[in-house]
């Protein structure tokens, strides 16, 4: 078991892992035995993952909490719309996902080493690509490090307001006379979430995540039979929404569904890296699934509760039923859990970097304080902004869709440039649109997002008093 957890431990310490296989024709090949170097015979793993084991993989790492963020995405986009945009969004996932791998696969063979994590290859891609390019190599390398340990730490910004607006919704109700803001209950979780991240070994969070496992099906599982009890007309709900809020639901979609961080963990461990692109395909058959998932999910959550659908739909659960309150107060736990798997990603990157400027005597101090640090920045942003839909949507637009979308096929483009750029050049012109598309994606999605997020501090709020109607300005 620990074996397998830490195949996962971090997207960014991916370097001990052994290599894996090219499904490439090989090229390159090695100087003494003059023939063609294939990184799958210099991997060695003592317990590789089979196909099967694989695709579960994928599909932990996709089928997390964003998948209850969907409906809200439709409710900015309709179900027309909201359908075709995520059919659209999961097959440019699982594009930029492919290429990723293969961009991978090819700079093995040139750098001759059995496997590359996702900032190396992407540094790779431009030391092993055009002339003029090659002494970016490494400033490209640092600064997808750099990028993912944002994605990782913006992320733990969401599931602090997921917490707290979970925990909000229940004791609402259970305590009525309380009536504490969604910013109170942030400053309360702190010092829970300041203890369980630091722990440092991930062995230890293996018990959480195993527990959390299980409280997420109960959860699905109950969310499901609210989302689909007494379905009112599909004629109700709008089939294309108002333009102006596309942008927010792109940027949920590609936050819900972009899992390109666990891509190469997954690929470098398995015991048949062929089938990862190639029949049976463990990348084609999970996004699949993933994408049926998160189509049926948010249709069926914006039908179910229309406009008034919430950044999760479990925040819409009636309040006069037990079992939804359980559902809130378990996805809260699951999220409690999952948060310190995302601080060591985001910490396992930040220590890489911190390693050649940080004395040994000095660790533990090190350790505790940007952990902590972490937690409480993570707070502060949340407590600042507190509607979690507008920070799903700010989170993916900036960083989702630039790890996911731009910097795989800014790579590919890079490394083929001097190659095979396909007949017409066709890669350099899908390339393009793809990437068009990504800075439309994080361009419109903050914008709108900031947008809101300033309503959030300066903004009208009509308070209705017997027959009087008063307008507060609130400053938060």
């Amino acid at each position: 078991m620990d074996k397998e957890v830490n195949n996962f431990k971090s997207t960014a310490d991916l370097t001990s892992n052994p290599g894996f296989q090219s499904t490439l024709s090989i090229a390159s090949y090695d100087e003494n035995n003059e023939k063609p170097y294939n990184p799958f015979e210099h991997r060695h793993l003592q317990h590789p993952n089979s196909t099967t084991g694989s695709i579960l993989h994928l599909l932990k790492a996709c089928i997390g909490s964003g998948i209850l963020a969907m409906p809200a995405a439709f409710k900015n986009a309709g179900l027309v719309a909201g359908t075709i945009g995520t059919l659209l969004a999961g097959y440019l996932c699982t594009h930029t996902v492919a290429i990723l791998v293969t961009t991978s696969r090819q700079v093995c063979v040139d750098a001759k080493v059995p496997s590359m994590s996702f900032a190396e290859t992407c540094g790779a891609a431009f030391t092993y690509g055009p002339k003029k390019l090659r002494s970016w190599g490494n400033f490209i390398r640092a600064l997808v490090d750099f990028a993912m340990m944002l994605t990782y730490a913006s992320t733990l910004c969401v599931y602090v307001v997921f917490i707290a607006s979970s925990f909000k919704e229940v004791l609402d109700v259970l305590q009525p006379e309380w009536q504490l803001s969604v910013q109170m209950y942030c400053i309360i979780i702190c010092v829970p979430l300041v203890l369980i991240c630091q722990i440092r070994n991930l062995k230890y969070l293996v018990p959480f995540s195993a527990l959390a496992n299980v409280l997420v099906v109960i959860v699905f599982s109950i969310t499901m039979y609210y989302m689909f009890s007494d379905l009112p007309p599909v004629s109700d709900r709008e089939m294309v929404a108002n333009v102006s809020t596309w942008p927010l639901f792109f940027s949920t979609v590609v936050f819900a569904m972009e899992g390109i961080g666990v891509v190469m963990p997954v690929e470098n461990e398995m015991k048949k890296p062929q089938h990862f692109l190639r029949c049976p395909s463990v990348l084609y058959i999970s996004m699949a699934v993933v994408i049926s998932l998160f189509t049926v999910f948010g249709f069926f959550g914006y039908v179910q509760f229309g406009d008034d659908v919430k950044g999760s739909i479990t925040l819409n659960l009636p309040d006069g039923d037990i079992f939804a309150q359980v559902a809130k107060l378990l996805m809260a736990i699951v999220i409690y859990f999952t948060y310190p798997l995302q601080c060591y990603v985001a910490m396992e990157i930040i220590t890489r970097m911190l390693k050649k400027y940080q004395p040994n005597k000095f660790d533990n101090v090190i350790q505790v304080s940007i952990r902590t640090f972490l937690v409480l920045l993570s707070v502060g942003v949340a407590a600042a902004f507190p509607n979690l839909e507008l920070v799903i949507s700010f989170v993916g637009a900036i960083f989702f869709s630039t790890l996911g979308f731009l910097f795989p096929v800014v790579v590919e483009t890079v490394y083929r440039w001097d190659r095979d750029t396909g007949r017409f050049n066709y890669i350099i012109f899908k390339n393009i649109v793809i990437g068009v598309f990504s800075i439309f994606v994080l361009v419109s999605g903050a914008y709108v997002s900031v947008v809101g997020m300033i309503d959030e501090f300066f903004v009208e709020h009509p308070i209705e008093n017997d027959n009087l109607t008063f307008t507060l300005i609130v400053n938060i």
